[in-house]
């Protein structure tokens, strides 16, 4: 009996066969193989190519490989054993991660330009922006707070502000998400931003002002203001009521014990009020005012989204109910001295 009749047959596949098996074209599985991804196991005597049973497991490797973004000059080592599959695998991730770096910084771009409604100039810094470096980055940052604090805060020199700027640094890690590289994009942005810088040199000035020489660092205005006003708002006060002029008083006092000005907590509630005492008044209503403009409080978002913080707690709505509080019971008090009457519930 002849050897070759006890050999297995496998049916040999007909090139539509084989691309019908493996989900492929006629033509993109005669590519392979005129390629020499996959050849063909015989020839027939009219000279059509047939293939084997293993072309479709190997077609199928190629499909999943190419659907994965590898190249024919890798599949060939692969397939031919020249490569650890691992190997290539790694080296094509690695690409994979710079070029999706690349798209998302693309994607931030577009969606912080779609947001803004930008301008062609507005996309040209966005697109700059995104791209900067980490050496940049720094760069910019530093010398936004420089602008605000002085050189020597930034610097790291011994002084008040130093701590706050250090608390006030972005700083992006290295692998961001879709949401931190696009809150940077925004405030990098509000960082360049001329009129936002001087509302936080103005602050900034404000506090050294009116902080004793030599003095330890204290709470904040804005601290203040939310323990003293911040219950109010919480339950629904509104801001010309007896209730909330009690708490603008309370306020009043303790600001004044803040800034150092002896008796003004009994001179807000003489008649007629000592013209310093006024201006006092007057200068914390613009202080709030300053305070309560929302770049600040955008600012600490975008902050705290880049540096992957706690998001902060929002004290836009105190300072604005502070402002329109503290207004009311001014209008209320001139109206009082004005009609010549003795000072009320709702006076300081």
């Amino acid at each position: 009996m002849n050897g070759d009749a006890l050999r297995p047959v496998h049916p040999a596949l007909t090139i539509g066969e084989l691309a019908r098996r493996t989900g492929l074209t006629v033509k993109t599985v005669r590519f392979y193989s005129d390629q020499g991804i996959v050849s063909p196991a015989d020839r027939t005597p009219a000279g059509h190519r047939r293939y084997g049973a293993d072309a479709v497991a190997r077609l199928d490797l190629v499909r999943t490989l190419r659907e994965l973004g590898l190249g024919l000059p890798e599949i060939r080592q692969v397939l031919g054993r020249e490569r650890a599959l691992s190997e290539v695998a790694a080296a094509h991730a690695a690409a994979l991660d710079v070029r999706i770096r690349v798209l998302r910084l693309r994607q931030a771009v577009l969606r912080t330009v779609a947001a803004r409604g930008a301008t062609t100039e507005e996309l040209t810094l966005v697109h700059r922006l995104a791209r900067l470096t980490e050496d940049e980055r720094g760069r910019l940052v530093g010398e936004f707070l420089a602008a605000v604090f002085g050189a020597a805060a930034v610097s790291g020199a011994e002084g008040r502000w130093g701590g706050v700027a250090m608390s006030l640094t972005p700083r992006l890690p290295e692998q961001p998400s879709d949401e931190q590289v696009e809150a940077w994009v925004e405030l990098a942005l509000l960082a360049g931003d001329d009129g936002f810088r001087e509302l936080l040199r103005t602050l900034a000035e404000d506090e050294e002002a009116e902080a004793a020489p030599g003095a330890p660092p204290r709470p904040g205005l804005a601290v203040l203001v939310r323990e003293t006003v911040g219950p109010a708002v919480a339950a629904g006060v509104e801001p010309g009521s007896a209730e909330a002029a009690r708490a603008v008083a309370v306020l009043l006092e303790r600001y004044a014990g803040l800034v150092g000005t002896a008796g003004a907590g009994d001179q807000l509630r003489a008649r007629p009020v000592d013209p310093p005492v006024e201006r006092l008044v007057d200068r914390l209503v613009e202080r709030l005012r300053a305070m309560a403009d929302p770049r600040r409080e955008r600012y600490l978002e975008l902050l705290a989204v880049v540096n992957g913080w706690v998001a902060p707690e929002s004290s836009g709505e105190v300072l604005d109910w502070a402002v329109r509080a503290v207004q009311a019971v001014q209008v209320a008090r001139a109206a009082e001295v004005t009609a010549g009457g003795e000072a009320g519930p709702g006076s300081w």
